[in-house]
């Protein structure tokens, strides 16, 4: 599973503070998630960003 995040981020950094491993804040206040595939040890953190974010800019992305 991998995951992008979208133009819609408010840069809440919500994401980031669920699951680091996954997803981190750019300079412009924004966030990213890794480009490779999520670690098995960090897949339920990483949905549970996913299902967190406020404004719904994650999404999962076929590997």
């Amino acid at each position: 599973m991998k995951y992008r995040v979208n133009e819609d981020c408010i840069g809440c950094g919500m994401c980031e503070a669920t699951c680091p491993e996954v997803f981190s804040m750019t300079d412009e206040g924004v966030a990213v998630a890794i480009d490779e595939k999520v670690a098995e040890e960090y897949e339920q953190a990483a949905a549970e960003a996913k299902e967190g974010c406020p404004v719904g800019a994650i999404e999962e992305v076929d590997d």
